[in-house]
């Protein structure tokens, strides 16, 4: 018997040192990855699993090539999806209060749709085609998903034809509109393929986001697979059920009923008229020093923390303290740029008299700036937070340059000649078997793209060169691996949006369309490439073979724009007073109007009268120079102490996690840093096998309870009889009015303004 486990000892350390050789040998990231634990990776590699817990415990390491995938069925159901969901949100993207219906509602709705389909719908073949083939697979379902996420939100194009119509009186027909949202958006699309052997193949890309997704496929389908571990207790498919059924009961109360427990100043309901406290604890115009929130729609508004690795949260919650609960203040209570004559925190901009910035007063009739006009009116003046914001926005940009050459130049290098069945990943290899999508493909979508934006360009008075569209191109190529990296790894990403306006405006100074379209261009030509990218990722772990993916993103992208293109037009021409705040239904238009007043702080007054050296916000270009030191500090620091807890510290991340301020506070990010403490480190560390097999079941059932959950409040109690519900009940009882009755809620500055404040001349 001895002998027999002497034997058995032998044997498992030879087996042991077999995977560390192999851990050696294999390229798992070409960089110090945080996310990867060695004795974690040891055992995924045993199993010919993933080296990463988070990515076994969401997504199976086996495929069977010969489930259904691109059927009649998963087409027409993601086709009805693409119209409608697109189409729905475009309606409301211009109304207020307003809401989204996410691609995870999708998700879960073309699940029973699917079922009915495969129950009742006879099996027949029309020209050779099946209506019924069989059960609703997984791999259907994720296709129609896919699809259905392709264009939920509303195209950020669509803005600029909103913003021409009601800021400038500028109609252009149907062909530029739909040349317009076609190239922003599939521009995109072409560069994140091409960019799939840096974004999608590495397993150290592991896009968190999609694990939840993933887990939520899963769960529904009842898959079972080795890395969920062998834990006892409740199925997945009975935990969500349950988490679900509590998360949408649960949200009619603070997202309806009882909002203060959304808003929980609890702090600021003691002392309502002291100023200083509630501008240190308040939630809706404060720092959110109370810590607290019983609404996960605040807790997930970023991202969602039980989706998101402990070690990016903790990056981003030393930059949240840091720029906002030390820095603000400093430069708060020392009246920097006038600052305690407004708000703390705000996301409008104002003019000299307290009032919100009438960009109006100084536009001239051609809507360019009338100086005349500008000099009799206002400068213009940020809040503190506003204003860190931006120079965290100028500090990321150079720091995710500096970093991606810095640590991650060896696994750009590597992976720009590694194919996918060289990839040390047992996902790879499994997609390896399928045809892969020739990169000329993307090509030509690219050229054809390409083509409409010169289109745009030159055929319409867009006052918009050519080389500014190709410069925009640039800079969002230019960007695309460093920030899809720190994405895949970290969940967080870097916005191109402020870094875009400030270039144009000192480019092209004056013309505030030209100013949208090379935003559009530059940033979301990235955050469309990564978008897809994250769907390539989605589709790389579901199993999906890569051609059935290319033609179901290109036509879902295609016909959503269209679609919400379509909408729009429908709205303007139909809808009385479109846009206008006294519109009696709602829409008013709030984001179009945030999108116009960028567009004339940006475009027409321009960066050089705010950014300037000796402007009033000058000293906020320092910034570009901190986010070159600090990643080159950290570098050298890992060169000389490398297992230190210098390899968890991201500067990218921590310039541009609290990105999201403003029109996010500090609700959104402090609760969120304390769930995530609680199951990414705690759970995670001490109750692994638990976090192995339900933590990402949990992060999707509480996401659709909140969907679901939200999207019936609204239809059922906000949006019938013009919002009246409750209005005379419900809406003025103590618990939905507390948290406003402040200092706070009514955003009320330090000093009380006589007259004018700020510069004599500007």
């Amino acid at each position: 018997m001895s002998g027999h486990s002497s034997g058995t000892g032998s044997v498992d350390k030879i087996d042991s040192e077999k995977a560390a050789l192999a851990i050696g040998a294999l390229p798992l990231a070409d960089f110090d990855d945080p996310n990867i634990n060695k004795e974690e990776a040891l055992t995924g590699i045993l199993e010919d699993d993933s080296p990463y817990p988070e990515v076994r415990s969401a997504v199976s390491n086996t495929d069977d090539m010969s489930i259904p995938v691109s059927t009649l069925r998963s087409w027409v159901m993601g086709f009805f999806w693409v119209i409608i969901v697109p189409g729905m949100n475009q309606f409301f993207y211009f109304r207020y209060p307003s809401v989204n219906i996410t691609g995870m509602v999708a998700q879960l709705l073309s699940f029973p749709m699917g079922r009915l389909w495969a129950a009742v719908v006879p099996n027949i073949s029309i020209f050779g085609v099946r209506l019924n083939p069989g059960p609703f697979t997984i791999k259907e379902h994720v296709l129609v998903t896919i699809m259905a996420t392709v264009g939920w939100q509303s195209a950020y194009a669509t803005d600029i034809v909103a913003v021409q119509r009601v800021f400038y009186g500028q109609t252009f027909n149907f062909s530029y509109q739909w040349m317009l949202v076609m190239s922003t958006q599939l521009i995109g699309f072409s560069l994140g393929g091409i960019m799939r052997r840096f974004l999608v193949l590495p397993p150290s890309m592991i896009w968190p986001t999609n694990l939840v997704t993933c887990a939520l496929f899963n769960t529904l389908h009842a898959q079972s697979y080795a890395g969920i571990g062998n834990r006892g207790g409740i199925s997945r498919e009975r935990f969500f059920v349950y988490v679900f059924s509590a998360g949408c009961a649960w949200y009619f109360i603070p997202g309806y009923l009882f909002q203060a427990l959304s808003y929980f100043t609890w702090v600021c309901w003691i002392a309502p008229d002291n100023v200083v406290v509630n501008q240190l604890f308040g939630y809706e115009s404060g720092l959110g020093m109370s810590l607290i929130t019983f609404d996960w729609a605040q807790i997930t508004y970023v991202v969602n923390p039980l989706a998101t690795p402990w070690w990016s949260e903790a990056n981003v919650l030393v930059g949240f303290v840091f720029f906002f609960w030390i820095l603000t203040p400093v430069l708060y209570y020392t009246n920097t740029w006038y600052s305690k004559f407004l708000p703390i925190m705000s996301r409008t901009s104002y003019d000299n008299t307290g009032a919100a910035y009438d960009v109006t007063a100084i536009l001239g009739t051609d809507g360019t700036l009338n100086a005349t006009a500008y000099e009799a009116y206002s400068p213009l003046f940020l809040s503190t937070t506003f204003a860190v914001s931006y120079g965290l926005s100028f500090a990321s940009i150079t720091a995710t340059i500096t970093h991606a050459i810095l640590f991650f130049r060896k696994q750009i290098w590597a992976q720009s000649r590694r194919s996918i069945d060289e990839q040390p990943d047992i996902h790879a290899r499994l997609m390896a078997r399928y045809r892969q999508v020739p990169e000329w493909w993307y090509l030509i979508i690219f050229v054809i793209m390409f083509v409409f934006g010169i289109i745009v360009i030159e055929v319409w008075p867009t006052q918009f060169p050519v080389w500014g569209f190709v410069l925009a191109l640039i800079i969002a190529f230019l960007y695309i691996i460093p920030i899809g990296m720190i994405q895949a790894i970290t969940n967080q990403q870097v916005g191109l949006n402020v870094i875009t306006e400030l270039v144009v405006g000192y480019a092209i100074p004056g013309r505030p369309l030209a100013m949208m379209l090379f935003k559009t261009w530059g940033y979301i030509t990235m955050a469309q490439a990564l978008q897809f990218a994250q769907d390539f990722k989605l589709g790389h772990y579901m199993k999906i073979p890569p051609r059935t993916m290319f033609f179901a993103q290109v036509s879902a992208a295609a016909i959503a724009g269209t679609v919400q293109l379509g909408v729009q037009a429908w709205m303007f021409t139909n809808i009385v007073d479109m846009c206008s705040t006294k519109q009696p239904d709602g829409f008013i238009c709030p984001n179009t109007q945030v999108f116009g007043t960028a567009s004339i702080i940006w475009g027409v007054i321009g960066p050089q009268r705010q950014f300037s050296s000796g402007q009033m916000y000058g000293g906020l270009l320092w910034f570009f120079l901190i986010g070159v030191l600090c990643p080159l500090g950290a570098w050298i620091i890992s060169i000389k102490w490398p297992n230190s807890i210098i390899r968890y510290i991201n500067f990218p991340v921590i310039f541009t996690g609290t990105s999201y301020i403003p029109p996010a506070t500090a609700v959104n990010y402090v609760p969120w840093a304390i769930v995530g403490f609680i199951f990414q480190y705690v759970i995670r560390r001490r109750h692994f096998s638990w976090w192995t097999k339900y933590n990402y079941v949990l992060a999707a059932a509480l996401d659709s309870g909140l969907a679901v959950s939200i999207i019936l409040i609204f239809f059922c109690l906000q949006y019938p009889q013009n919002g009246t519900i409750g209005a005379n009940n419900v809406a003025k009882w103590w618990g939905n009015n507390v948290f406003l009755n402040t200092a706070d809620g009514k955003a009320m500055s330090y000093y009380t303004i006589n007259g004018t404040f700020g510069p004599s001349t500007w």
